[in-house]
């Protein structure tokens, strides 16, 4: 199972979207796009940790092989639409991208309740 490292390689990645836009677009970006950015890199923060923590529940049995691929396939389909659109959205000023936010926002939210649903079911 490689989710530990795509978690990892995720929060790295994070980091450099975060000084990126803290040091090269703090000048460039107008205050709305700057604001987009940063929500961009602090949803992608919290879902490459929960990428992290998924795959630590699975490596501690708590979760299946099956059921930890959905969630942490949810959250990094979330990064990337959601994140990945705020990020885009806030460089290009392309507010069509606005329309794929939700899809991640979805991803999220199915992969927060697909782990709750997991969990309640093994600890029955």
């Amino acid at each position: 199972m490689i989710w530990g490292a795509i978690g990892a390689a995720l929060m790295a990645l994070g980091v450099a979207l975060g000084a990126f836009g803290a040091h090269a677009l703090k000048d460039r970006l107008d205050s709305y796009s700057l604001d987009v950015y940063q929500k961009a890199v602090f949803y992608h923060f919290i879902h490459a940790l929960g990428i992290l923590i998924v795959s630590t529940l699975f490596r501690a049995g708590a979760l299946t092989q099956s059921a930890c691929t959905a969630v942490c396939a949810l959250l990094l389909a979330g990064i990337v639409l959601f994140s990945g659109s705020l990020y885009l959205l806030a460089l290009t000023g392309t507010r069509a991208l606005g329309a794929v936010t939700p899809f991640g926002g979805v991803s999220f939210i199915a992969a927060w309740c697909w782990l709750a649903y997991c969990l309640l079911k093994a600890s029955r």
